[in-house]
C-alpha cells in the first residue's frame, strides 16, 4: 500500500486532484477546511489528513517579535511568492497583522530568483525598516539568497523555520518541523498499516520555537530585550 506526503496546499492540493483512492499525508500552514482538503478537523473524509499550522496566528506573533527587537521600524515589507496557493489569504493575514500595530506594509512579490533581487531592491526604494516573508516552498528553497540579501541590505528579517537564523538571519519563529514531521510520519505509519484517513483527524503542531542571532542584531545595530533573550529555545552568539 502506497502513501503520499504533500508539504503545503499546492503539493497536497495537486496530490487530492491526482487520486481519490491512495491515501495523502499533508503538512501545512494554510487552513485544509478552507481549500477544501478535508471535510472538517475533526473528521477529514476522504482520502487525506494530516498536520496543519496556525498561519494566521503565528504571522501576528512574528509581527509582534519582530517590534520588540526593532521598535523604531514604521515600515515592513512582505515577501509572497505569487504562484502560491495561499499567496492572497496570508498577505490578508499580514495586512490585518500589520495595521494592528501600526505598520505600514509594503507587499512585494517573487517566484525566481531575480524576482527576489528586485523585490529587495523595491524595498530600499522604499524605505522599508524590516521584512517578514511567506512560508513557501520556493522562497524556503533560497535561503542563502534571502539571509545574504537582508544583510546586503541592512534589512532585519524574522522567518519561519530556524535554519534561516541559523544560517544569518536576524531571527525566527513558527512551529518546531521536527515535531510536525515526527506527527507526519506517525499517520503515514498509520496508514501504511491500513488506517483510514478519513478516521484520522487533522493534527496540529503545540511545539513553537524562537531562535535568535545575536551577531546578526548586533551587525544591524540592534539590542535583543533580555525577557525575549530568556524566552528565546536557542541563542546564537
Amino acid at each position: 500500500m502506497a502513501v503520499l506526503v504533500a508539504t503545503g496546499i499546492t503539493a497536497a492540493s495537486a496530490a487530492k486532484a491526482a487520486t481519490s483512492t491512495v491515501p495523502i499525508v499533508f503538512n501545512t500552514g494554510g487552513d485544509p477546511v478552507r481549500f477544501g482538503l478535508v471535510a472538517s478537523l475533526n473528521k477529514p473524509g476522504g482520502n487525506v489528513t494530516g498536520v496543519a499550522s496556525l498561519g494566521k496566528v503565528l504571522v501576528a506573533k512574528r509581527f509582534e517579535l519582530f517590534r520588540e527587537v526593532v521598535p523604531k521600524a514604521n515600515v515592513v515589507a512582505f515577501l509572497v511568492n505569487p504562484n502560491n496557493a495561499v499567496a492572497a489569504l496570508d498577505t490578508s493575514d499580514a495586512q490585518a497583522a500589520a495595521a494592528t500595530l501600526g505598520y505600514k506594509l509594503i507587499v512585494v512579490k517573487a517566484s525566481s530568483a531575480g524576482e527576489i533581487d528586485a523585490a529587495f531592491a523595491t524595498i530600499a526604494e522604499q524605505r522599508g525598516g524590516g521584512l517578514l516573508q511567506q512560508l513557501d516552498p520556493f522562497l524556503q528553497s533560497r535561503r542563502d539568497q534571502l539571509v545574504e540579501l537582508a544583510a546586503r541590505y541592512a534589512l532585519p528579517a524574522i522567518y519561519e523555520r530556524r535554519d534561516f537564523a541559523m544560517a544569518g538571519g536576524l531571527m525566527s519563529y513558527g512551529t518546531s518541523l521536527r515535531d510536525a514531521l515526527r506527527l507526519v510520519g506517525k499517520y503515514t505509519g498509520g496508514l501504511l498499516k491500513g488506517e483510514k484517513p478519513a478516521n484520522l483527524p487533522v493534527q496540529q503542531p503545540t511545539k513553537f520555537e524562537l531562535v535568535l542571532n545575536l551577531r546578526t542584531a548586533k551587525a544591524l545595530g540592534l539590542t535583543v530585550p533580555p525577557s525575549l533573550l530568556a524566552t528565546a529555545d536557542e541563542v546564537i552568539e
